[in-house]
């Protein structure tokens, strides 16, 4: 694995390509970067991103759709409104249209 540092700022070129209207898992990325087993890193770096303007963190959620990170952002409905912006539905802190809003980035980016 990547040293810390590099690791998050793959991370961030990650999610900087996902697309509006679209949302990723840590463990997504986590795989892609050749660490399947490293979603905590994932998320360590996302915490870490709210310093990086310009950066979609509001697309990565837990594998189930939820919007785990939430109380991270601005206010608890941040992240939500954002998704929400780019039509995504969410209802009770999760991602409604999971399945077609999965973006993965080993088949988007490959």
């Amino acid at each position: 694995m990547k040293p810390e540092n590099d690791f998050f700022t793959d991370v961030y070129d990650v999610v900087r390509q996902i697309p509006k209207g679209r949302a990723t898992s840590y463990g997504a990325i986590a795989a892609y970067l050749g660490a399947k087993r490293g979603a905590r890193m994932v998320g360590w770096a996302m915490g870490n991103s709210f310093t990086q303007y310009e950066l979609p963190a509001h697309r990565v959620v837990n594998k189930q759709g939820e919007l785990s990170a939430r109380h991270l952002f601005e206010t608890p409905t941040t992240m939500q409104e954002r998704l929400e912006s780019e039509g995504v539905v969410v209802k009770d802190d999760r991602i409604q249209n999971w399945n077609e809003c999965f973006w993965d980035p080993e088949k988007e980016l490959n």
